[in-house]
């Protein structure tokens, strides 16, 4: 989680320095608009990449769990199926 912040952080400073580089250059009001509204669809771009990563990673943990959750119950019937036979075959 440390990295995470970190690169948040780093996100956030970038995007206040580029604001305030934009609005203290002296051009017009419609180009510093316009520059101010690029800098923040770049800034939103980057950060739902960061977002759709980490769900991605999200849903490949959660499909690592199934699949071992499944790997579990199959050993286990297994387990239980073979003392079943054997129980049997000790009651003969």
């Amino acid at each position: 989680m440390n990295s995470g912040k970190l690169v948040l952080g780093v996100l956030g400073g970038l995007a206040a320095g580029a604001l305030m580089g934009v609005l203290f250059a002296p051009e017009k009001g419609s180009k510093t608009r316009r520059k101010i509204m690029n800098k923040a669809n770049d800034g939103a771009d980057a950060l739902k990449d960061k977002f759709d990563s980490l769900l991605e990673s999200m849903n490949d943990k959660y499909e690592d769990i199934w699949k071992a959750k499944d790997e579990l119950i199959s050993e286990g019937e297994s387990k239980l199926n073979a003392v079943k036979k054997e129980l049997k075959s000790l009651e003969r």
